[in-house]
């Protein structure tokens, strides 16, 4: 299973700075490359993991006709707490690895369609994992062993040549 060509597709999403054809006027100048980088979500209840590619335009399954908040007041006291993390893979001599990952609570309640995310810190952890920083400090314990069984069961090549940092993380108890 590769997570990150589900169905043959590649995510395919290019963020410009500004214009391209200015400045230097070199192809792609100011472009952020996402084809590495994959949005995992983990069902805390459930202890569920799974990849959804919408998630980069927040547009992932369990986000979809929600009204977000940056104010948990709004939830009036319910709600699904689930983590969107960002899993980033780069190429190395040895082969492909898990190079960074960063964790953005989400917390939904389906009956008054109502959502809990700060899209900033969304932003600012898929940003983080892209550069290779592991930024999971926030998600408890039985998340972190979801997560961590769930990337070594998709590749479990890219998991022992991991980010040490990351293999760190998920493992500490």
């Amino acid at each position: 299973m590769d997570i990150f060509h589900q169905d043959g597709k590649k995510s395919g999403f290019n963020i410009i700075k500004g214009d391209s054809t200015k400045g230097h006027g070199g192809f792609g100048a100011g472009l952020i490359n996402l084809d590495t980088i994959s949005p995992v979500i983990i069902d805390v209840e459930e202890g569920k993991a799974e990849v959804d590619i919408g998630a980069l335009h927040a547009r992932s399954a369990i986000e979809r006709r929600i009204r977000f908040s940056a104010n948990k007041d709004d939830l009036q006291g319910g709600g699904k707490k689930y983590w969107l993390v960002w899993v980033n893979t780069e190429v190395t001599k040895e082969g492909p690895r898990y190079s960074g990952a960063g964790a953005a609570e989400m917390i939904i309640h389906r009956e008054i369609k109502r959502g809990y995310k700060v899209l900033a810190d969304h932003v600012n952890k898929m940003d983080k994992a892209l550069k290779g920083k592991v930024m999971l400090d926030d998600m408890d314990a039985k998340s972190k062993k979801v997560l961590r069984e769930f990337l070594i069961s998709v590749a479990p090549e890219q998991w022992e040549r991991a980010n040490p940092d990351l293999k760190a993380s998920l493992t500490a108890e």
